[in-house]
């Protein structure tokens, strides 16, 4: 329902794009939230309203979500109060982003599956926690303009999804 609402946002029609969300599973070893994976087979990867970025697409690296997650396993992150996920462990996985660098993430842990919540940090580096769906969160940072410091209504964007293309140019 509340991917709809996205769907809607964007004048966007529901499409069945083909995404292996198992093998995803297989490689994080924890069962993504299923409104996730339907925003995944909503859109797949691209951007909304020419500034946020969603990693979807299981194809092509640009909007690819293992991608992004294998590369930020290599970065350092010490005092940081959150480490980037590890299979079998905790941490956050990144599911999204913004011209502004806003970072949205899935906090995952394979000891609690099934237990899921949003974490966002804006351009200062501080780490907010959000007890919503992803497509939730989503929604209010595209179309919400108290949704603060994430919302992004106050830049006058069109209400736009521009798919992002896999290796292949489709």
């Amino acid at each position: 329902m509340r991917v709809q609402r996205v769907l809607d946002f964007t004048g966007g029609e529901p499409s069945v794009r083909s995404v292996d969300r198992d093998a995803v599973e297989r490689e994080l070893r924890v069962p993504l939230p299923a409104d996730h994976k339907e925003l995944c087979g909503a859109f797949g990867g691209g951007t909304f309203c020419e500034s946020a970025s969603f990693l979807g697409n299981m194809e092509g690296p640009m909007f690819h979500l293992l991608v992004r997650w294998r590369a930020s396993l290599s970065i350092s992150r010490d005092g940081e109060p959150y480490p980037a996920y590890t299979p079998g462990g905790h941490g956050f996985v990144t599911w999204a982003s913004s011209e502004w660098a806003d970072q949205y993430c899935r906090l995952l842990a394979a000891q609690r599956p099934g237990e899921y919540c949003i974490l966002a940090r804006g351009d200062a580096g501080e780490w907010s926690r959000h007890e919503m769906s992803t497509s939730e969160f989503l929604y209010r940072v595209l179309a919400d303009k108290e949704f603060k410091p994430f919302g992004i209504t106050e830049y006058n964007l069109d209400p736009t999804f521009q798919p992002g293309c896999s290796v292949h140019g489709s």
